[in-house]
């Protein structure tokens, strides 16, 4: 076990603090969830709760965000490297493979030891402490500690249908179907699981990460994407309909912001379709909300999303979005012609239309751009965390 003990915790006796334990793959990975994880660790820490972070492994250090050193939280990590991955021993091949059923054998063995490393911080904490589980890889472990007079929280950050598209909704079904409650990102997506046999489902969308004083000047000609470099956030997608609009705005350029291991095959891309000289590549950025100040239009062509956090942000900063809708949480987000404009999922020309119209329309973008600034304050972050304690003290009668 790798342990980091923050400086400086919320003060343990303060009125109505609790314990809260924040489960993860990872603390540190590229993505959503493992924002959202720090986002809410330091509100849940400000609100006088006594936070810690739990990843179950580490990931390559081309994967990992960079986090300040001195965190107002704990923050733990079970293992050293990540533990081998288990496989399905079916039909008498299987039954008959003596290699892979050690294998297995250790696995769980080990798996019961970090599970007694969790029952070791479990058992200290105070009365009313919270166990919230953002992903169901990590709950094969939390399902194997004592929970005892904790309150479980499990947690989907993807859409049902993205869900169902992998073994994540077996899992789900499997791993999450006795915690005190199910949260998934949209009440459409709650609804679908209900219907589907999971009862103890209810919605809790992501806050916003930042809320400017005030919108971006939209002076510059720069249309915005920020994103992991992965095949699930289309990319090649949002290149494709950049190669259908970039010519009639020969004056803008397509920033985009992010890494990952798709970059090569997308810089390759953008060369085969001739668009290379209006696509500049900036790498990963600690200062999103600067990124946004920077361009005029963001875009967003990812194949698959939960309750998108870039959405959040490029709205709190005032731009108007062009986005697929993908998920019940783009279209909770995005109000169609409102506050952005939506197209199929996948449809790019469909998609340029919309970057060309916005690149196009100065007081089309003022509009959609002043009323996205406004409407996304309803995920304030007070707001969520108060959402979030309602939920505590309801599943704690």
């Amino acid at each position: 076990m790798s342990q980091q003990t923050a400086a400086g915790p919320a003060d343990a006796s303060a009125p109505d603090g609790r314990d809260i334990f924040l489960v993860s793959n990872s603390v540190d990975e590229l993505g959503g969830v493992t924002t959202w994880s720090h986002q809410m660790a330091r509100l849940f820490t400000d609100r006088g709760h006594r936070v810690h972070l739990i990843g179950i492994a580490p990931v390559e250090e081309e994967l990992r965000q960079k986090f300040p050193e001195n965190l107002p939280y704990e923050t733990t990590t079970l293992y050293p490297s990540r533990p081998p991955s288990a496989r399905r021993l079916t039909g008498l091949k299987g039954r008959l493979n003596a290699p892979e059923r050690r294998r297995q054998a250790a696995r769980r063995a080990g798996m019961r030891a970090k599970a007694e490393t969790l029952n070791t911080l479990f058992r200290a904490a105070r009365p009313g402490a919270v166990v919230i589980v953002t992903q169901v890889w990590a709950m094969e472990w939390v399902a194997l500690a004592d929970t005892k007079g904790l309150t479980v929280i499990g947690m989907s950050h993807e859409s049902y249908e993205a869900s169902q598209k992998s073994s994540r909704g077996e899992r789900v079904r499997r791993f999450f179907q006795d915690v005190d409650r199910l949260l998934v990102l949209t009440p459409e997506d709650a609804d679908l699981w209900i219907r589907a046999g999971v009862q103890n489902v209810d919605s809790m969308p992501n806050p916003l990460p930042f809320m400017p004083d005030s919108p971006a000047a939209r002076t510059e000609k720069v249309v915005a994407s920020v994103g992991r470099l992965a095949f699930e956030k289309g990319m090649d997608l949002l290149l494709d309909a950049w190669a259908d609009a970039a010519p009639r705005h020969p004056d803008w350029v397509l920033r985009i912001y992010g890494a990952g291991v798709e970059e090569p095959k997308l810089r390759a891309h953008a060369a085969e379709l001739g668009i290379e000289e209006s696509v500049r590549w900036m790498g990963s950025t600690d200062d999103v909300l600067g990124a946004l100040r920077g361009a005029s239009v963001f875009a967003q062509a990812s194949r698959a999303e939960g309750f998108p956090i870039t959405l959040l942000e490029a709205m709190a900063a005032g731009l108007p979005v062009a986005a697929f809708d993908c998920a019940p949480g783009v279209r909770e987000i995005v109000r169609h012609g409102e506050d952005g404009l939506l197209a199929r999922l996948g449809n790019t020309m469909e998609l340029a239309g919309h970057l060309d119209v916005l690149m196009a329309d100065g007081g089309l973008r003022d509009r959609l751009g002043d009323t996205a600034f406004r409407d996304v304050r309803r995920y304030s972050s007070a707001e969520i965390t108060d959402r979030w304690e309602e939920l505590f003290s309801f599943l704690e009668r």
